[in-house]
């Protein structure tokens, strides 16, 4: 989503009562797109997986760095591939809600989109005995029909941080991928990958390579809600 369309829709936001502001000293941000933490830590965040070799092979790199990650997965695949939905459970990672079918969100009606949002935590929970705590829309798409539905649903709604949208999917090289990410580092970020499509080759080498340049600046990866954890007010 183009950052200047999510400044617009959150400045539309506020003036409907909407906000990313809590509500209260212990009520998280109903939209997340970057925590407030003096603690060297940064979430990383893989969408419209599951897939069977990709993320299989990106749990690896992850257990190498010691490392948790947040799976934003689309209910559809996560049907096709409980194994790898087990084992992402298994490892300690999240799992967080990116729609069943992945439909546009700008076209989607509130009837669908609940839908949509209701079957994909009925699946993660037949899976793990656990629902996901947040939910994701394609494309990081804020709508008023997607922050009413994850809001009626109570799902807070995490995007990305400025700058930390790898654009993975376009197979940039694996540098640009790095460089993105470690040139604008900081704590309390929240970083954008997929780990699906159709050659996510560029991704694993770059996760890699990021895991291993942040780690040695300090840096430690945990998972979306063990971020919010060290929300400061």
């Amino acid at each position: 989503m183009n950052w200047k369309n999510i400044l617009l829709v959150a400045v539309s936001l506020v003036a409907c009562g909407w906000t990313s502001t809590p509500a209260a000293a212990k009520s998280p941000p109903h939209t997340i797109f970057h925590v407030n933490t003096s603690q060297k830590l940064i979430a990383l965040t893989f969408d419209d997986g599951p897939h069977p070799v990709y993320t299989m092979r990106l749990l690896k790199i992850l257990d190498k760095y010691n490392a948790k990650g947040t799976f934003f997965v689309v209910g559809q695949r996560a049907k096709w591939y409980p194994k790898v939905i087990r084992k992402i459970h298994r490892k300690g990672h999240e799992l967080g809600n990116h729609t069943y079918t992945h439909p546009p969100m700008r076209r989607v009606s509130a009837r669908r989109l609940k839908q949509e949002i209701q079957r994909t935590d009925q699946i993660i929970h037949a899976l793990t005995g656990t629902y996901p705590v947040f939910f994701r829309p394609p494309g990081g798409e804020l709508t008023h029909t997607v922050l009413r539905e994850s809001a009626r649903q109570k799902h807070p709604i995490a995007i990305w941080s400025y700058a930390q949208d790898t654009q993975d999917w376009k197979n940039p090289g694996v540098g640009k991928i790095v460089t993105r990410v470690t040139g604008s580092a900081k704590p309390g970020n929240i970083v954008l990958f997929h780990d699906s499509g159709v050659d996510r080759t560029q991704t694993l080498q770059a996760v890699e390579r990021t895991l291993a340049i942040l780690s040695k600046r300090g840096y430690k990866f945990v998972t979306l809600s063990e971020l919010m954890r060290h929300h400061q007010q």
